[in-house]
């Protein structure tokens, strides 16, 4: 265990360069907030007025393909446009504007409306990864960054509950971008070394925090995790992006995300809300100096109480209650059979 885990401290991220405040005990206050609504997810194969599901018509007006595995539309209501005209403004040193060009995709995991991806088989999460993986490498021949994620529930500003995520590309570097970008460049140049890919070695030969791993990935809770149940997940062999996975890779990280999201949601017995996205090396040149990964920052503290960042983490650092250590154990200790498959 780390020194002072049964005391209030502060960790680092490495690979952002912010601190976490460690505040040991707080989940035994007296809380008479905002509760979340301890539901299950009782859905149907094929909902008629959802706007992901086949054949269906979207809000936009355009027709769904019949789709049997995957499906991927750029979306009616994009963020980023690819024909916007990059321009910047400056009329004074504090007030900067550069305009924005991208494109805005919707994957679609599966044509049932019932499923998560914690519900699906590892073979079924491959072709998720593999529609990552081409998607990838197709935008980031026009585009700086490539943003995967997904955001599960409504907790998490999730609009359709159908099992699906998005792809944001932009002509930019964001902001969480830049800051992994310069402090692995940083750390590479310093030690000659990846940071995460030395990183993984140090919870391999501790395990404390590992959650779930095999011979390609681990998911572990990070040293640093600010969100209560946060992940990383990390290959043990260097790969700059998602593109660049060898099949075996990508058969292990399947099986490795499986096992993961199981235990989100066997943690509390429901469906688990989280945000999680793909960090790449940016741009298609080589980088020795970065090491693909993800990121999983779910909300919940217990069945009904999620995690606010306000106050104290809006206004001075991150904040979190209980100790990565004591995560990571919950977690690591749940069945990795799905609690609504016990009886199959």
């Amino acid at each position: 265990m780390p020194p002072f885990d049964d005391q209030p401290h502060r960790r680092f991220n490495p690979l952002t360069g912010v601190w976490t405040l460690v505040a040991v005990g707080r989940t035994q206050r007296p809380w008479s907030g905002k509760l979340e609504p301890a539901s299950g997810d009782d859905r149907p194969v094929y909902d008629p007025e959802c706007y992901l599901c086949p054949r269906n018509t979207r809000a936009g007006g355009a027709v769904n393909a019949d789709y049997e595995g995957t499906f991927v539309f750029t979306n009616d209501f994009a963020s980023l446009r690819p024909e916007t005209p990059l321009l910047s403004d400056e009329p004074h040193p504090l007030l900067r504007t550069e305009t924005e060009q991208g494109t805005c995709r919707v994957i679609c995991f599966s044509p049932r409306h019932d499923l998560t991806l914690a519900l699906m088989r590892p073979e079924e999460i491959r072709r998720i990864v593999d529609l990552w993986a081409t998607q990838t490498a197709e935008l980031a021949d026009v585009y700086r960054w490539v943003q995967v994620f997904e955001n599960r529930g409504a907790e998490m500003g999730a609009s359709n509950p159908h099992p699906h995520g998005q792809i944001w590309a932009g002509s930019a570097l964001p902001t969480q971008a830049m800051a992994e970008d310069a402090h692995q460049r940083n750390y590479f140049g310093a030690t000659g070394r990846s940071m995460l890919l030395e990183y993984a070695e140090l919870e391999s030969t501790d395990e404390t925090r590992v959650i779930v791993d095999n011979d390609e990935w681990m998911a572990v809770m990070p040293y640093w995790a600010t969100w209560p149940f946060e992940a990383l997940l990390l290959p043990r062999r260097g790969v700059a992006r998602i593109n660049d996975l060898s099949p075996n890779q990508r058969d292990g990280l399947s099986e490795v995300l499986s096992g993961l999201l199981v235990r989100y949601d066997n943690l509390f017995e429901r469906p688990f809300p989280y945000s999680m996205g793909w960090h790449g090396a940016p741009g298609t040149e080589p980088a020795p100096h970065w090491q693909l990964h993800a990121h999983f920052y779910p909300p919940l503290l217990n069945v009904t109480m999620r995690k606010f960042m306000v106050g104290y983490e809006m206004l001075a650092e991150g904040q979190r209650d209980i100790t990565p250590e004591e995560a990571a154990i919950r977690l690591k200790g749940l069945s990795a059979v799905h609690y609504l498959r016990r009886g199959e």
